[in-house]
């Protein structure tokens, strides 16, 4: 019987393991990656004086430098995608955990605003989710390729809606913009990890064309996971009075 195209390959085949290789290199740059930002945010967080350089105590506005924190990785991300044809793959990878250290910093603010054991149980929650949505993106026979086009439209109205809601200050506009973005973040999971499932089919184990593909896989899936996280600490973390 021909193997139907959209589902994992075969146990014990060349393509299986070639697959298995690779998205365990995925995944294990991706847990490396949560790790860092984990402690980052922490150690900021909880760290009055190291928080004092990125919101000023007296005015509670963002210093010089926590607007390049906050900034710093929407640039690494744009040049990681950009550039990455041309850089090495070691140098791909410093830019990856450079770009994870400073992630980790700006997320630093949510050890203000919420519980610790809020944060553990969304946190715990999103692993769950994500978890069975990446189980879901690897094991399905369906294409997700049209889901993904329609993901992608639902991300840009999600930044619309986000930036325009900074002016508006609306919170019926924040819970629905959360909801809408637990959606979509759900299904990107699951578009992604098919997308790199069939990379995996095709890229040759222990090239660097295959460190630099786990590299940017690693990258789409964190962002998945944290933006998929935050959604969920808005709508049920509980914030502080």
């Amino acid at each position: 019987m021909e193997q139907d195209s959209f589902s994992p390959p075969l146990l014990g085949t060349p393509d299986a393991a070639r697959v298995r290789t690779f998205l365990a290199n995925v995944f294990g740059y991706m847990a490396l990656a949560l790790v860092i930002s984990g402690v980052m945010a922490w150690w900021f967080g909880t760290d009055p004086a190291l928080f004092q350089l990125l919101f000023d105590a007296g005015t509670g506005r963002q210093t010089f430098m926590g607007w390049v924190v906050l900034l710093a990785p929407l640039g690494l991300v744009l040049v990681m995608g950009g550039l990455v044809q041309r850089m090495s793959g070691m140098a791909l990878l410093l830019t990856f955990l450079a770009f994870s250290i400073i992630m980790g910093i700006s997320l630093s603010y949510i050890f203000r605003l919420y519980a610790m054991s809020a944060i553990v149980n969304v946190f715990l929650l999103s692993a769950a989710v994500f978890g069975v949505m990446a189980v879901a993106g690897y094991t399905t026979r369906t294409d997700l390729t049209r889901l993904g086009s329609i993901l992608t439209i639902g991300l840009i109205g999600i930044v619309i809606a986000s930036l325009v809601n900074l002016w508006l200050g609306s919170s019926t506009m924040d819970h629905v913009v959360s909801i809408i973005g637990v959606v979509v973040f759900t299904g990107l999971t699951a578009y992604d990890v098919q997308k790199l499932k069939r990379m995996g089919e095709q890229v040759a184990t222990g090239t660097e064309v295959a460190q630099k593909m786990a590299l940017m896989g690693a990258l789409s899936l964190y962002l998945d996971f944290i933006n998929l996280f935050l959604m969920l600490l808005r709508l049920f973390g509980g914030r502080r009075d």
